[in-house]
Formats: structure tokens, sequence, C-alpha cells
């Protein structure tokens, strides 16, 4: 019997690495989607799944990466939208190109990769799509003005796709990041940042929720964090 395929795209040593890791675990069939494969290629090899260069600001690249996926995996039962990039700054000097770079891979790149993997999941009647968003998505600050927008209007999207999909037995889902992320091996500060083998626990139990009780957006801080 196949395994189910999970894919990744975001993959980087923090959330990326975790995210696949757990997944992989569990025994889904893993594809990183990266805009080089020089870290993922060696995290792919140890987890036994594939990684694929995808730049998410180009939407030709998107395609390209999800057919391939389609042909040497299968099709995708899980979506992970861990791409996230934005410059800081007020909205005087951020320039046009960094804000609109913000909204290409936060906000269209979810919305094109969720159109690669919703036929499939359709069909099934079954699938997941979980976002990596931010605590920017709920308040802007002087110096967020192109992240926090991004991230808001990636929000919003995510929630589009939430009530359209949902009662196709389609599961979306936001997880909102508040707070600094550290690494699992990070002893120090405890309580200061979010290690992401514990943020990737949240995000596979979204995966794994019964219907009757469903999740939309989830909120992980850790413990020390002011909110």
């Amino acid at each position: 019997m196949a395994k189910p395929v999970c894919v990744v795209i975001g993959i980087g040593p923090k959330n990326g690495q975790a995210f696949a890791s757990r997944f992989a675990k569990e025994g889904y069939a893993v594809a990183l989607f990266s805009r080089s494969t020089d870290y993922s290629s060696g995290l792919a090899k140890e987890l036994g799944g594939k990684a694929y260069a995808c730049d998410v600001t180009d939407p030709a690249a998107i395609k390209n990466a999800f057919a391939q996926v389609r042909n040497d995996l299968g099709d995708v039962d899980v979506l992970l939208y861990n791409a996230g990039s934005g410059q800081f700054g007020t909205f005087e000097n951020v320039p046009d190109e960094e804000f609109e770079k913000g909204w290409q891979i936060n906000v269209r790149g979810l919305l094109q990769s969720t159109r690669e993997v919703v036929g499939s999941m359709r069909e099934r009647g079954k699938g997941t799509i979980i976002v990596t968003g931010a605590t920017a998505s709920l308040r802007g600050k002087p110096f967020t003005a192109a992240f926090a927008s991004a991230k808001a209007a990636q929000r919003s999207l995510a929630q589009s796709f939430a009530r359209q999909l949902g009662p196709e037995g389609i599961h979306v889902a936001l997880v909102i990041v508040d707070g600094g992320i550290g690494t699992d091996e990070q002893t120090g500060d405890e309580g200061t940042h979010l290690r992401p083998s514990d943020i990737a626990e949240t995000v596979y139990h979204l995966a794994t929720q019964p219907k009757s009780a469903w999740s939309f957006e989830v909120d992980v801080r850790p413990f020390k964090e002011t909110w």
C-alpha cells in the first residue's frame, strides 16, 4: 500500500525540518519544497523523502514541482504551507518590490499551491492544508508594514479556503506562531522561544483532528511570552 503524501513548502533547519520529520515518523512520504535543494536534499535522504527546487514566487515552478510529486509519490494528502517572508520596515522605507514579494510568497504562493492539491482531495473527500501564520496577521506595527499586510491577507485567504472546503471534507487550518523560534537543542532562557518540534506536534495534531471538532486557527507561544 502506498504511503500517504505530505508536501512541506518552506524547508529550513527549524520549522520545515521539524514538520517534515514529524510526518515522516508517522509513515508519510514527504516532499520537501524550497528555493534550493542545498539543505533539503540531505534532509530528504535522511527521511526517505524527496527534495524539489521550487520558488513560490514563480507560478510555473509551483505547477512543475507538484507535477513531479504526483509522478514520483502520488496525490497529496497533506499540504503544509510553511513559506513566509517579508522585509521589515515602515511603509516609507520598504521598497515596492519587497512589499510585492512578501505578497507573492505568503498569499499568491498559497493560492496556487492549494489549487494544485485540492482536485484530488475533493475526489477522495478528504485532505489537510495547514498554513504557518504569524501574530503580525492580527496587528500591524510601524516596522511590519509589509510583513503584517501579507500575513493578514494570507490568514484571510486561508479562512476562505476553510469555509469553502470544510463541508467537502478538507480540513484547512492556520497556526499563528507568536514568539521567537529557537532550536530543539536550546536549553537557556526556557520559556522565551518556541521549539520547532513542539510546533510540529501542534501541526500534526491538527492534521489528525476528528471532523466533529476541527480547529481553524490555533496560536502557539512560549509560556513566558507576553501577549
